[in-house]
């Protein structure tokens, strides 16, 4: 059953993203809000799907921790899931996310009337020169950047990966850092057709305050990113093992 619930899930999730994705053409043409309660909505909705097809829920932690205002907000990236999930729990969010996103029909156009930040990555040091220039309009705005800092999807377990850059964003910028913890991974994987039921969850960690020397703000954040996910899995391997689903 499971494997039948995933596949009616990932039909209804693509077809209701289309949907969407068309209802939202009218908004291009509307302040950049109208766009983003679109985004918000396709979060929502999702979330709600996957609870009634797949029977997984979400436990959102430390929403006390989110401070309001301009932030920066670095998020452990072990699933599609939390590029929609996340969403809801900011008032005006903005992704970093790869140029190549942009050049989807519908999808691109929605990202670039949503103000959303492309990097090329081939670009080396001109990509982050460019994308701090974007971050600080941003930031400057009022909004809420958010970043995956290890820059792509890693399985559960996997050996953190963290880029620097966003120690140089957060030096450059001057805001508080909300870090992220999930274990999304393990009821959606990366690569995975299956999801399994059970239990995400999601904790906000204790915001980090700006000021601190780059080195000793990177090294604080991905302890503190992987101290809490390494708990949050152990939590998630468990409820599976309950299930027989490990």
């Amino acid at each position: 059953m499971i494997i039948v619930r995933s596949i009616l899930f990932n039909v209804l999730f693509y077809l209701i993203l289309c949907v969407l994705l068309l209802a939202t053409i009218p908004t291009l043409l509307m302040p950049r809000r109208a766009v983003m309660g679109m985004a918000k909505l396709w979060g929502r909705v999702s979330v709600w799907l996957l609870r009634v097809i797949c029977d997984i829920k979400v436990d959102f932690r430390g929403l006390e921790n989110i401070p309001p205002g301009p932030l920066i907000v670095a998020s452990k990236h072990q699933s599609t899931w939390e590029t929609f999930a996340l969403l809801s729990h900011f008032e005006n969010p903005v992704f970093i996310i790869k140029r190549e996103l942009m050049w989807i029909p519908f999808f691109g156009w929605c990202a670039w009337k949503g103000g959303m930040i492309s990097v090329d990555r081939g670009a080396g040091s001109q990509a982050l020169a460019a994308m701090t220039v974007r971050a600080r309009e941003v930031i400057r705005s009022g909004r809420q950047l958010i970043i995956f800092p290890e820059g792509t999807r890693r399985p559960p377990g996997a050996e953190p990966n963290y880029k620097f850059g966003v120690a140089h964003l957060y030096a450059e910028i001057g805001v508080p850092c909300v870090p992220v913890a999930l274990n999304s991974g393990l009821f959606w994987g990366r690569r995975a057709l299956r999801r399994r039921p059970g239990t995400i969850v999601v904790e906000f960690l204790p915001p980090i305050p700006p000021g601190l020397d780059k080195q000793v703000f990177f090294d604080r954040m991905r302890s503190d990113i992987e101290t809490a996910s390494v708990r949050l899995l152990a939590e998630g391997e468990r409820e599976l093992k309950r299930q027989g689903l490990a």
